[in-house]
């Protein structure tokens, strides 16, 4: 007569505790006193002769800041239901944030802000960004959702504006690498990031970029014969318990000196009574979604 079968851990999990503790560049000693275990439990979990409990398995991601998403991957690996819910931004326990969001959005007014997901694609605008990008591409004939990475790169897009765009394309890299959720490149990040490769000429954006002489990288567009120069500033939910929460950011553009705050501030004149998707502009802010531009 045999006793009990002792419970293992599924090797799904024990591949991807694993791989987020190689990624970490951890000790299973240091990972341990981190996340309040002993090594000796941990070493049984990663070679398949425990299962840890649910919470264990929190503390661990934890110690390893492993993004929301994926942390509801380790949980569904080890058999328990997912701990943070993945709604979509304009759910309605998204509500409260939604709605900071849009009051960031329209505050940002004359100036382009846009919110972004995971993958750089556009959920959400203030006015300001389709009118601004609207003076240098027909947006209407771009895929939905608009992915602000493709419209920066392609030769069809924002690309042969861009005066600067090697430096441009480079800077932009590497924030992908330096802003992704965990600072860990998924497969679809990967994807992405192959995909803007691909574009004619973007090979340079593999170099490594010159240390620059200013504070920023300025975003410089070229526009009539006229240079417009721009940074941007990044903002994320502080705290999030939802991946939404985690995943969303806010990008809001600044001009980068007084001669380009001048010329802004005409050509966003200029557009203010241009008609966009039927409706005439009536100088209102207002924040639009994924179905308008960019």
């Amino acid at each position: 007569m045999t006793g009990p079968r002792r419970k293992t851990a599924p090797s799904g999990l024990r591949d991807l505790l694993r791989g987020w503790r190689d990624l970490r560049g951890k000790s299973q000693l240091d990972l341990s006193l981190d996340a309040g275990i002993s090594q000796r439990h941990l070493s049984f979990i990663e070679t398949g002769r425990s299962v840890p409990s649910r919470e264990t398995l929190l503390h661990v991601a934890e110690a390893l800041d492993v993004p929301l998403r994926e942390r509801n991957a380790l949980l569904l690996a080890a058999g328990y239901a997912p701990a943070y819910p993945e709604p979509a931004w304009d759910a309605p326990e998204m509500a409260s944030i939604a709605a900071a969001l849009r009051r960031m959005l329209r505050q940002h007014e004359p100036f382009p802000a846009i919110v972004m997901d995971r993958y750089w694609d556009v959920v959400l605008t203030n006015d300001a960004a389709p009118r601004f990008f609207g003076r240098f591409v027909d947006l209407s004939a771009r895929p939905v959702p608009r992915n602000m990475l493709h419209l920066m790169f392609d030769p069809d897009g924002m690309r042969p504006f861009v005066a600067n765009w090697e430096d441009v394309a480079r800077s932009l890299l590497a924030r992908v690498r330096r802003e992704a959720v965990g600072q860990v490149l998924d497969a679809r990040s990967k994807a992405l990031v192959a995909a803007l490769l691909a574009y004619p000429g973007a090979d340079c954006a593999r170099d490594a970029a010159a240390p620059p002489h200013t504070p920023v990288i300025p975003l410089s567009f070229m526009k009539d014969g006229d240079v417009l120069n721009y940074f941007s500033m990044v903002t994320t939910v502080g705290d999030p318990q939802t991946v939404a929460a985690q995943e969303l950011r806010v990008e809001c553009m600044f001009p980068a000196d007084d001669e380009t705050e001048r010329l802004h501030a005409i050509m966003m004149a200029e557009t203010a009574q241009v008609p966009r998707n039927g409706i005439a502009n009536t100088g209102r802010s207002r924040c639009v979604t994924t179905s308008d531009p960019p």
